[in-house]
């Protein structure tokens, strides 16, 4: 008879999250947004309300008992710190209650980099699986070491070619799975200054698709819990927890499903998104999990992760 020793810690237990139906994102605020005042939140949150009722509608549908949907809001402290939590957050809440809306939970977009001494952004990056072009040669750098992803294979570059060989001409870039004709795009996913690195907006939007979904665990826990609000919402960023619950009575943060509605302007970040999910790697005892839970409630959930991600781009692009 064989034993067999291990350490428990070489089997990570992984951890259940709540699940709501649907992650409804009532948008994104940024600090030009802010800057121009309560009438521009006041206009957002009056055309998100159609649309926001149309998604509760839309999962309810088919459901004998009521769905659980919780919504969100994310606010840009990554790439700017603009005016103060104790400032922003009450505008924001107000103005969403103005047009009929509640927003359960209020994100802070850095901790899609970091947050609470666990780095997201790097669990991301470290499933990265790219999908190699028909006939290349491993020319290109991975992601890893170039920062850089694409959804096929570039045009090549003519400094390539060997010394005293004619030029092999242009080729234009070609996608992976193009359907007659190609949408190429290349998506840059960090950049490091002075041995800094500073995240993409796409990848962090990318990131917090991820969170939303229930998809990342560290070494098997728990990624970002939501903590109760403060009494009073603080003068710096930093001292606001990275993810905060301003409903009690919310369904969970993390759902089977996303429906974000935003702005035109952020279809080409959307794209990009769209483009790092397809070359991610779940966890398998992550997809199973869930797999398993949603055949459980009765859910058909798809396989791939992008098609968990809904959007509805609305107003000026």
């Amino acid at each position: 008879m064989e034993t067999t020793f291990r350490e428990a810690s070489a089997d990570p237990r992984t951890a259940a999250l709540p699940l709501a139906h649907l992650s409804l994102e009532l948008g994104h605020l940024y600090m030009d947004d802010f800057a121009a005042g309560p009438d521009r939140l006041r206009e957002h949150f009056a055309r998100v309300r159609p649309w926001a009722d149309a998604a509760r509608e839309s999962c309810a549908r088919g459901r004998s008992r009521r769905p659980r949907v919780s919504t969100c809001f994310l606010i840009d402290d990554y790439f700017t710190r603009f005016s103060s939590p104790a400032e922003v957050v009450p505008q924001i809440i107000e103005q969403a209650a103005a047009a009929g809306l509640v927003i359960d939970y209020l994100a802070r977009e850095s901790a899609c980099a970091e947050a609470g001494g666990v780095r997201p952004a790097q669990l991301v990056e470290a499933r990265l699986v790219q999908s190699p072009p028909p006939g290349s040669n491993g020319s290109r750098p991975p992601a890893s070491e170039s920062g850089w992803l694409s959804n096929g294979e570039r045009s090549p570059a003519d400094s390539l070619a060997e010394a005293m060989s004619a030029s092999a001409g242009w080729r234009p870039p070609r996608e992976i799975e193009a359907r007659n004709h190609s949408v190429f795009l290349d998506v840059e996913l960090w950049d490091e200054r002075h041995g800094r690195r500073t995240w993409s907006c796409p990848f962090l939007a990318a990131v917090w698709q991820l969170l939303r979904l229930g998809l990342l665990r560290d070494q098997g826990q728990e990624v970002l819990r939501p903590a109760d609000p403060p009494e009073a919402f603080p003068a710096s960023w930093d001292a606001l927890a990275p993810l905060v619950r301003l409903n009690p009575g919310a369904a969970p943060f993390a759902a089977y499903r996303t429906f974000s509605v935003l702005a035109g302007r952020f279809l080409p970040i959307e794209h990009a998104v769209a483009v790092i999910l397809d070359q991610w790697s779940p966890e398998e005892p992550v997809l199973r999990q869930l797999a398993d839970r949603a055949r459980q409630e009765g859910i058909e959930l798809p396989d791939g992760v992008r098609a968990r991600v809904d959007y509805l781009f609305n107003g000026p692009s």
